[in-house]
């Protein structure tokens, strides 16, 4: 997620200072993805520069204060109505490690997997586990949603990594199978 455009999002309904933008992204997107808090104010100043947020004064405590400004309003209406591009995917470090296991010498690429197929059935049946908890407490509590929707993601995402797993796996035994590399097996 844009750390940018989250705390965009955070400031629409009103003016916030840092620490409590932090906590409330932390509570939307249920503690998923890790905010420190210089992450915030490091986000904050380069959207003070860029024109997306002014610092609108002190709260009660001396805490500065960050609203929107009309071209944060708009930058934030573009984010929302403009897709995710797919066209170029982050680095995936899994996808990595497997190409290079493949051709490391003394490397049992069948481990390699082995290890990622054992964490991602932890990782699955966690986030499984923490979805019934929050479908449970959704009816009371309406944040429940938001978490709810990152929890389905996370198991779809593990879901994925898992049949690719199996792919790479069976890709790599049939080339083993076949003598054209000896690096699986």
């Amino acid at each position: 997620m844009s750390i940018r455009h989250g705390l965009l999002a955070l400031l629409e309904p009103g003016a916030r200072y840092g620490a409590r933008l932090r906590t409330e992204f932390l509570a939307r997107t249920g503690g998923t993805w890790p905010l420190n808090i210089g992450q915030v104010y490091t986000t904050l100043g380069r959207m003070e520069r860029d024109g997306l947020v002014v610092q609108s004064g002190v709260d009660e405590a001396g805490r500065v204060l960050y609203a929107l400004t009309e071209v944060g309003r708009a930058e934030l209406r573009d984010w929302f109505t403009r897709p995710v591009q797919r066209a170029s995917p982050p680095r995936d470090e899994l996808a990595i490690k497997l190409v290079m296991a493949v051709g490391a010498p003394g490397v049992d690429v069948r481990e390699v997997v082995g290890a990622q197929r054992r964490h991602v059935a932890e990782a699955l049946h966690g986030y499984v586990r923490q979805r019934a908890e929050a479908l449970a407490r959704a009816h009371e509590h309406p944040d429940e949603m938001t978490r709810l929707l990152v929890l389905e993601q996370l198991v779809f995402h593990a879901e994925a990594e898992s049949r690719w797993l199996d792919i790479c796996e069976a890709r790599l035994l049939r080339l083993a199978r076949a003598g054209q590399s000896g690096k699986f097996g």
